[in-house]
């Protein structure tokens, strides 16, 4: 039903900005009806919680390890959501997801094919 497709990463030094999308396609529910998400997963530890937006932009959430830093955004007429990392550092190393979760449901339940941010110091 919902396809979410990544781009954006890569490698680069500590200080340094990247950008990743994530193109939301479906065959059912309208990308304003999910709130989208990143998250983030390291060698040897848990996928956590980067940033999530509402479907309107209206509200924001970040992990207190990416706020000032990160930005999350979404455009609704693309069906893309973005996020922005400023000011990379080497624990930011990781595989960044992008994730869906419908408005009436608690469960992130799609997910992009997952990227890989090398940051080195």
């Amino acid at each position: 039903q919902v396809q979410l497709v990544q781009s954006g990463g890569g490698l680069v030094q500590a200080g340094d900005s990247l950008r990743l999308s994530c193109a939301f396609t479906t065959s059912g529910r309208a990308f304003t009806a999910f709130y989208m998400g990143w998250f983030r997963q390291s060698p040897g530890k848990e996928r956590e919680s980067v940033a999530t937006i509402s479907p309107r932009s209206v509200a924001s959430w970040y992990a207190d390890s990416v706020k000032g830093r990160f930005i999350i955004s979404r455009d609704n007429t693309e069906s893309t959501v973005y996020l922005q990392m400023n000011g990379l550092k080497p624990e930011d190393t990781a595989v960044y997801y992008c994730s869906a979760r419908a408005t009436d449901t608690a469960k992130w339940d799609y997910w992009g094919q997952g990227t890989q941010v090398t940051v080195s110091s």
